[in-house]
């Protein structure tokens, strides 16, 4: 019983860790993009969902190194159903009740983050995420990025007062960077946390570590984001939710996998679990897509729609227990 009570103080304290860190980290960033004039939603696409997608990064890479890469894998598809369910559905009912989606480069971006968290589901198909799925993975996100950069129009904005007060300010870039880099050395920290006591929970709950990985570890390293999803929509900053979570979605799904995949290949024997877990998270990934493109809104209906995705995943997932 002590020994279990050690494991979950270890988890919740690693998950605080990510949150107040990465939190730290996004400050920073935030700083930064200012300087580069970037628009809102590049932002929250580029300078929060990616450090947010850090302790799935760091979770991953530890797991490939032990060998067990099926809980970085159930990690990022437990992770991406939080979000593209659990976090909108959140976000838009103590919000304003409605996300609208007025930004072209938004709706545009929901084809490659629809697309991008069902990828990886297509490719392990075949029972394993190899090293040329994981090398696919990592070229879309390059893709991507060369047509997210295109244009200029897409990136900048003119920040007025803020962004005179911001080069006045750029001798910090470095403090700022310096920042950035111990809060990553933290997070790496707190991953070894993370991945020890989903070890300890699999045993001592006779659980599939994938499974651990989809309820636990994922949901865990998903509540920063669907904190920060609620703020922001409580303050009427869509852009900020979607760029977030889209954002999020897209990286863990293309990078975090792919570069896992390339240090050791995710191979599911016993696929029930993630079986019930790819169902679900492509009903996401389409709902979600639908949602945002037909109407130019996410709605409250439609957000108690997702919410109830999520219920019945976790009600699923604990009867194939």
């Amino acid at each position: 019983m002590a020994e279990l009570l050690f494991y979950i103080i270890i988890f919740i304290a690693s998950s605080f860790t990510f949150y107040f860190f990465g939190d730290l980290i996004i400050e920073n960033l935030i700083k930064i993009c200012r300087l580069l004039r970037w628009k809102e939603f590049v932002i929250s696409f580029l300078a929060i969902a990616l450090p947010i997608s850090l302790p799935n990064l760091f979770v991953g890479i530890l797991s490939a190194l032990k060998k067990i890469p099926e809980l970085s894998l159930g990690d990022v598809a437990g992770g991406n159903i939080v979000d593209l369910t659990l976090a909108v559905s959140l976000a838009v009912l103590f919000g304003n009740r409605e996300i609208e989606v007025e930004s072209k480069i938004v709706r545009q971006s929901s084809i490659f983050a629809t697309f991008a968290a069902i990828l990886p589901l297509i490719l392990i198909l075949d029972g394993t995420l190899s090293r040329s799925d994981g090398i696919c993975l990592l070229l879309f996100l390059f893709f991507y990025f060369i047509w997210f950069f295109s244009e200029k129009e897409k990136l900048e904005k003119d920040y007025g007062k803020i962004e005179i007060k911001a080069k006045k300010e750029i001798s910090i870039l470095f403090k700022n960077l310096g920042k950035i880099f111990f809060g990553i050395m933290i997070l790496f920290f707190a991953a070894q946390g993370i991945i020890a006591s989903a070890q300890f929970f699999s045993k001592y709950l006779n659980l599939p570590l994938i499974l651990v990985g989809i309820l636990i570890v994922g949901l865990g390293n998903a509540l920063p984001e669907t904190y920060l999803s609620v703020v922001a929509a409580r303050k009427n900053q869509g852009w900020v939710v979607l760029g977030n979570l889209m954002g999020s979605v897209v990286f863990c799904s293309t990078f975090v996998l792919g570069i896992i995949s390339l240090i050791c290949p995710i191979e599911i024997s016993k696929i029930s679990h993630f079986e019930v877990a790819r169902i679900f998270l492509i009903l996401s990934s389409l709902f979600f897509f639908v949602f945002l493109r037909t109407k130019k809104k996410i709605t409250e209906k439609e957000a108690v729609f997702l919410l109830l995705i999520y219920i019945f995943f976790l009600i699923t997932e604990s009867i194939l227990k």
